[in-house]
């Protein structure tokens, strides 16, 4: 805790008083993002970071390999899903970019097996990417986890369309859907391209 302490002083002395009117603005005005980011948990994965972003600009949406589950409206908890109504029918945000990254972890117990640790929410969870898992054993062995990371961004911007509510904005012109993936080790991101390829994002 006391690490996360000193990290609130630096915040309150630095930070805090180049942004104090930005905080003040939102608390009155409320949110206006202009990008929703399902991405994963890892801790080595920041987009505020990443893309450079203020308080306020992205609503960022972090779960186990940045996965989005297909619509199933039903009386279980849906975590992501709910996230998602909020982002595009609460707020109308006109963007979603789903990024996954280099050696994720839960594409890696997606084609090997959860941890024996942890056996109880990670398989099923991951099942939601058996597509994808599938399509990258087709992949060369020293590229399939990669392979896979790629497979699963595309699995999720696939589930998106199911929600009704994101395909209805999307065919009107009113919401965009884009993949990405970021290497931790280089820093460098890429994006996906409509004929399925990434592509660095300072070529695109």
């Amino acid at each position: 805790m006391q690490k996360l302490i000193e990290g609130y002083r630096q915040f309150r002395t630095q930070n805090w008083p180049e942004q104090k009117r930005l905080y003040e603005k939102l608390a009155i005005e409320g949110q206006k993002p202009h990008t929703l980011i399902v991405t994963c948990i890892d801790s080595r994965l920041d987009p505020s970071r990443i893309f450079d972003a203020a308080p306020g600009e992205l609503l960022i949406v972090r779960n186990v390999a940045n996965l989005v589950p297909p619509y199933e409206p039903d009386i279980m908890r849906h975590g992501t899903s709910a996230a998602l109504e909020f982002g595009v029918q609460v707020l109308e945000i006109p963007q979603i970019v789903v990024m996954g990254h280099g050696l994720c972890g839960g594409v890696k117990a997606l084609l090997e097996g959860a941890p024996p640790n942890a056996p109880d929410f990670i398989t099923p969870w991951m099942a939601i990417a058996d597509a994808a898992r599938k399509r990258a054993l087709t992949c060369d062995e020293p590229q399939r986890q990669e392979c896979c990371e790629h497979e699963v961004v595309k699995t999720s911007l696939a589930n998106l369309m199911t929600y009704p509510w994101i395909a209805k904005r999307v065919a009107a012109g009113k919401l965009t859907l884009r993949g990405a993936w970021f290497a931790i080790a280089s820093g460098r991101l890429r994006l996906l391209n409509p004929d399925g390829v990434f592509e660095d994002a300072a070529e695109a």
